[in-house]
């Protein structure tokens, strides 16, 4: 098999760079976010939860595999990869994350120190072909309007076998000024994941809502009316800052604890809703190897 990264050339900052430029796409994702994510990502009820729920998700799943290749496919500022790296050492053998904004690339330089190699991907054509064993997509469709390609690209990235771990914002009825903020494009039922997997030829081994017990604060926290179309970038960011910070101590705590009731609850309790869902997707092990399958 090529060199599956011969595609990208390491740049002095440590960031493996595409040999033909990857483009960043401001209105899928603002590049503002990646400041008021990267102290989020640590500390935030939110994260904390998120993280305990994916590392159950993913053990369940995996059953004592190790030395494998693992992938957070717009990972951000990489906190998701250092919860991993840190709670799951011998399961991964190799992890990476992929991003197309060089700014969130190098916010994660700190977090992820030199263990996980940091590429400036386009999601819509990754140039990977049978790579990875493990492709990890949180909250990220949600920002891109050609899905459908996304989860292809993914599927020809992935080795036969692999997984796909996505998670994404649960449901329309939860929509609010939040989603237009963050330039969501939609949410999604554990249906519409399936589908989208399925018509990508991937097989579904499981979908489910979580972050179902904290949905009603959500509900009430959203229901706020805010003309987003009418307010600046700065308005729009001074916003973020102040609704996407960290709460004080005593009510993070809280928070955290009462998520993180969902990771045993959920062994025996499919939740009916919540205002995330996750859904796990395997590429069919008789796969035709994806080498010189054309990019769509």
């Amino acid at each position: 098999m090529p060199d599956q990264d011969a595609e990208y050339a390491l740049s002095s900052g440590g960031i493996y760079m595409p040999r033909t430029a990857a483009t960043h796409r401001d209105d899928e994702y603002d590049p503002i976010g990646f400041d008021v994510l990267l102290d989020m990502q640590r500390r935030h009820f939110w994260y904390v939860g998120r993280h305990r729920f994916l590392l159950h998700a993913l053990r369940a799943q995996l059953h004592g595999r190790q030395k494998l290749s693992g992938l957070d496919a717009g990972g951000g500022c990489g906190g998701w990869l250092a919860h991993l790296a840190q709670h799951e050492a011998d399961t991964f053998a190799e992890l990476a994350l992929a991003d197309s904004s060089r700014r969130a690339l190098e916010l994660a330089g700190p977090v992820l120190g030199d263990r996980v190699k940091r590429y400036q991907v386009d999601l819509l054509d990754t140039r990977w072909r049978d790579r990875w064993d493990v492709i990890f997509l949180l909250d990220v469709i949600e920002h891109i309007p050609n899905h459908d390609q996304v989860f292809a690209e993914l599927r020809r990235a992935l080795k036969p076998g692999g997984l796909l771990i996505v998670t994404a914002p649960a449901l329309q009825f939860f929509w609010s000024y939040n989603d237009e903020m963050v330039h969501h494009v939609r949410r999604y039922s554990r249906g519409d994941l399936a589908q989208l997997a399925q018509a990508e030829n991937f097989e579904v081994l499981r979908t489910r809502y979580f972050m179902f017990l904290l949905s009603p604060l959500l509900m009430l926290s959203r229901w706020k009316r805010v003309d987003v179309a009418s307010m600046s970038r700065e308005q729009v960011a001074a916003t973020l800052r102040k609704t996407h910070r960290v709460p004080i101590a005593p009510v993070n705590a809280l928070l955290a604890g009462v998520f993180s009731l969902e990771t045993p609850l959920g062994r025996f309790v499919p939740f009916p809703w919540g205002t995330s869902v996750l859904g796990v997707f395997r590429k069919p092990l008789h796969a035709a190897l994806d080498s010189h399958a054309p990019a769509r």
